[in-house]
């Protein structure tokens, strides 16, 4: 395990995490949800490591021990610019190497705007819960106001809105998401509005997805919707694989079924490397 820093367009300084292994197969490259951190997948690195694969993770600019203001971004053009200069780390880590782009909820949404309006040369996307659609309204209100703070205050956070106990059904797992000092539960203006408008384009988006994808959702999920992510499946053409996962909450890859998870993802990369 080896850790990295870099500073962004921005001047912020970005922190990652490189899990090598002998003679990989592939690398992944993963991008974290809303308020949390690349530590919380360990568990998710260390299985891909066991099974030849490398993994490379990074905290988004806002998280974790990246700088940043918590849960702030001006647009989701520097969310994509910093998915960007985290792939091609990648890419010099492991030259010559198949990569497979993997997004989780909020890392979803940047990461299918990322491929879907700047086309990367990688061999396919890896979604879990992404936030294409919120599985409950937003506040009118609450979302006329963001784009008001947007204008007058950028960087004035708010409550995001995300409940722990929807996190995952195992209370284990959402005892360690409240106590990890990490884990915040902040978003501001500028970066809820964000992320709002880059799910409403998803929500929107039809056509051909440039690289194979393979879309995976819990469908008890209460924090991102799993009918969206579905007909997300059906608008978009080429190789792609809508997998829904009866009954498991938000977080997949921390449910008792997790090991499934891992393995259908596995299966579906090997096929495509």
């Amino acid at each position: 395990m080896q850790d990295l820093h870099w500073k962004n367009a921005e001047g912020l300084q970005i922190f990652a995490r490189n899990w090598p292994v002998d003679l990989p197969k592939a690398v992944i490259a993963l991008v974290h949800g809303q308020g949390e951190h690349l530590g919380r997948y360990d568990h998710v690195a260390h299985w891909f490591n066991a099974h030849g694969f490398a993994v490379t993770l990074y905290d988004q600019q806002g998280h974790g021990q990246s700088e940043g203001t918590r849960g702030h971004a001006a647009s989701i053009e520097v969310l994509m610019d910093d998915l960007g200069q985290f792939l091609e780390k990648t890419k010099d880590l492991y030259p010559g190497l198949p990569v497979f782009l993997y997004g989780h909820s909020m890392g979803g949404n940047v990461a299918l705007n990322y491929v879907l309006r700047r086309k990367p040369d990688l061999k396919g996307i890896v979604t879990t819960g992404p936030w294409i659609r919120l599985a409950f309204e937003a506040p009118a209100l609450k979302v006329a106001a963001g784009y008001l703070l947007k204008r007058f205050m950028p960087n004035l956070t708010l409550p995001n809105g995300v409940h722990a106990k929807f996190v995952s059904r195992d209370p284990e797992v959402v005892k360690k998401y409240v106590n990890d000092p990490l884990v915040h539960s902040r978003v501001s203006a500028a970066g809820g509005i964000a992320l709002l408008e880059g799910a409403g384009w998803l929500n929107k988006y039809s056509g051909p997805m440039p690289i194979p994808a393979l879309l995976m959702h819990g469908g008890a999920d209460r924090l991102t919707s799993a009918p969206a992510t579905r007909e997300f499946s059906t608008r978009v053409t080429g190789d792609v694989t809508f997998q829904e996962w009866p009954g498991l909450y938000h977080e997949i890859h921390n449910e008792k079924e997790q090991e499934q998870v891992f393995e259908s993802g596995l299966g579906w990369m090997l096929a495509r490397v």
